[in-house]
């Protein structure tokens, strides 16, 4: 080894977040386009998937089909499926549908917290106990996501002390993970090692994910210094989708082809086929009738299939 090889872990845990992240900003999708988006994602070989999310229709139309599409789980085999929930009602209506695993977004910032979930950081953490007892009580689990764990599009920089103070409290409150959000994606390398540095340090032994945003072209320089850091669980959507309702200027999460790219390049393994993925981009952009931000989707793979909006080789379409 020399003294510049990388040093990164084996293999990585990938979560899919394109059925929730990638589509809550779209036009409301059919259920047939999202099942055929969705089918597509697990001939992918990824094998944790965040499919929907359980949250007012009226505030994200586009996931207003939530129990529609629990419905049709019980079709695949083998995956982690998960959903998002705003509040504990959501979370009863995600249990009774039949998902258990949840993920409950806290704003460590006030002012998303009150423009994305109508309530106080405090009050948002004042519900974990609940939600985290329907989660246990139905045989699941719940990661708590700390949204602009890093910045607010509303306060600016977030102080490392008010995230961890979040994380903390999640862990007290019964949280089984953390995952760290760049909702607006302005971190970058320097300061995502040093709040993974302080979270690890206020919570031992939590299993802790990150959620990276590319608005400004850094989501893979985080997730690599990241990984760097010793993380192992990523988040990602096919096709670089994704944004949030609540934040002003927010874009696409960090390309799930382009992430499987560059790790399968450095040997670091996903159990997710390449190939595959860019002939999930090509479902998903059928689905959402416009070109995907994904800059290898654009360049094509060897195999890649060529979508109605995307290239390929260099070709227009």
């Amino acid at each position: 080894m020399s003294e510049f090889d990388l040093v990164l872990p084996t293999a990585v845990d990938v979560r899919e977040v394109g059925m929730r992240d990638g589509l809550q900003l779209e036009d409301p999708v059919p259920l047939a386009g999202k099942l055929a988006m969705l089918e597509a994602l697990v001939a992918t070989g990824v094998r944790r998937i965040e499919v929907t999310s359980f949250v007012s229709p009226k505030a994200v139309p586009a996931l207003a089909d939530a129990d529609e599409v629990a419905a049709q789980l019980h079709r695949f085999d083998g995956v982690h499926f998960s959903a998002l929930v705003a509040n504990p009602r959501g979370a009863q209506r995600a249990v009774d549908a039949g998902i258990a695993h949840l993920e409950y977004v806290v704003s460590a910032s006030d002012s998303h917290s009150r423009a994305n979930a109508g309530r106080s950081t405090a009050d948002a953490v004042g519900a974990i106990g609940e939600i985290a007892a329907l989660a246990s009580g139905a045989g699941g689990s719940l990661e708590v996501i700390v949204a602009t764990a890093w910045d607010c599009p509303f306060d600016g920089r977030t102080p490392v002390a008010r995230t961890v103070d979040v994380t903390r409290a999640a862990v007290t409150a019964g949280a089984d993970a953390l995952c760290l959000g760049d909702t607006i994606g302005t971190t970058t390398p320097v300061r995502v090692v040093q709040l993974l540095d302080a979270v690890r340090r206020a919570c031992p032994g939590t299993p802790l994910g990150v959620h990276f945003h590319d608005t400004r072209g850094t989501g893979q320089a985080n997730a690599l210094v990241a990984l760097q850091a010793g993380v192992t669980q990523l988040d990602a959507s096919v096709g670089g989708l994704g944004g949030c309702p609540f934040a002003p200027g927010a874009s696409g999460n960090i390309a799930t082809e382009e992430l499987v790219y560059w790790l399968a390049d450095a040997g670091v393994g996903t159990g997710i086929d390449l190939d595959a993925v860019l002939t999930a981009a090509a479902a998903t952009e059928r689905a959402v009738g416009h070109a995907l931000p994904s800059s290898l989707y654009r360049a094509g793979g060897p195999n890649a299939p060529r979508g109605p909006f995307g290239t390929r080789d260099g070709m227009q379409p």
